[in-house]
């Protein structure tokens, strides 16, 4: 089968792989539709020490089950191979399994026409959904993660709060949707790249900004949510957040730095830090896109896998204006 395979520090190669064999209790999926994830550029930048060459990376996917359980159905997945034992397994917090592997990190992932997953993973879709739309559902599901995350602790509903999200990339964007679709009427979108800018604005879920050249006001919105995860991110959520609000923690660009843990405490901030979402999560993303609450997705692109290390070198380039680069095997 082809391949787009990670080769080393910004370098992915389409070429020849080996076909997967599905072992047992696995299934072997063709896959129809891939999106590029931000964890996949950290490992094109070299900056994950956990995704080492030459790998297969990809885990945002949908397919058809060519052997399996569900065979001939449409899928998406979760790309965390969970144990279904472990205590947070249990009680339903897959995310946090302590016997966790994943596809395009410590197996072969999906920028291939084919791959193997175990069938406890996969979610079944309706056969009419769109490949793109469904390869869509793993960020989707992270975004409702936060989401949700933050509606548990907030001291006031969506529809009273003042939110931020910073980052425009596909996740920021998802918040922002969801924030929208769950009746958040107060909305700012932060990112420095015009063309995100511009994407975010089309989206038509909040007012958007640049953070390079303005400055939100301090002590002011209910929630914040970090899409981007950097020292200079989290500044700004900490100074933008007002006494009592609720920080969510998503991106993992940068994980050292200093952190104003002062007013953490004094102003009894939350600080919440997600991390991916359960099967629960992953089902209701994949309805929600289904049925379309999310509005149109024109912010989101195709390109052959062929053409993946163009894909790849643009988003590296900021030169796009998707939020979503989804490859088609």
């Amino acid at each position: 089968m082809r391949a787009l395979v990670y080769t080393g520090t910004r370098e992915v190669e389409y070429r020849d792989a080996d076909f997967p064999s599905p072992g047992p209790g696995e299934a072997l999926v063709k896959i129809d539709a891939v999106g590029i994830c931000g964890s996949d550029m950290h490992a094109y930048h070299g900056h994950d020490a956990r995704r080492v060459p030459p790998m297969i990376l990809g885990h945002e996917a949908t397919g058809i089950v060519e052997h399996g359980r569900l065979r001939g159905k449409r899928v998406t997945m979760n790309p965390i191979a969970f144990c279904g034992y472990c205590e947070y397994c249990l009680s339903g917090r897959q995310n946090l399994c302590a016997n966790r592997t994943m596809i395009g990190m410590s197996r072969p992932g999906a920028f291939a026409q084919y791959l193997t997953i175990p069938e406890q993973s996969l979610i079944e879709l309706p056969d009419d959904m769109d490949p793109v739309a469904a390869a869509l559902t793993e960020p989707t599901a992270t975004a409702l993660h936060a989401v949700h995350r933050a509606m548990r602790v907030s001291e006031r509903p969506l529809a009273e709060a003042r939110a931020m999200v910073i980052g425009a990339g596909s996740i920021g964007l998802l918040i922002a949707l969801l924030l929208k679709h769950y009746g958040c009427r107060d909305i700012l979108i932060g990112d420095t790249n015009a063309l995100r800018r511009q994407t975010a604005t089309e989206a038509d879920c909040g007012e958007v900004f640049d953070p390079s050249a303005s400055t939100p006001d301090e002590n002011h919105y209910d929630l914040v949510f970090d899409a981007v995860g950097a020292v200079a991110t989290r500044k700004t959520a900490i100074e933008s957040i007002r006494p009592g609000g609720v920080i969510v923690h998503v991106g993992l660009l940068q994980g050292d730095g200093d952190f104003n843990v002062r007013k953490l405490t004094l102003a009894e901030i939350t600080f919440i830090g997600v991390y991916t979402y359960s099967q629960t999560d992953l089902k209701a993303a994949a309805q929600a896109l289904y049925t379309g609450a999310l509005g149109p997705l024109d912010w989101v692109s195709t390109q052959p896998l062929s053409e993946g290390a163009a894909a790849f070198q643009a988003l590296h380039d900021g030169s796009t204006p998707s939020a979503k680069i989804v490859l088609i095997p």
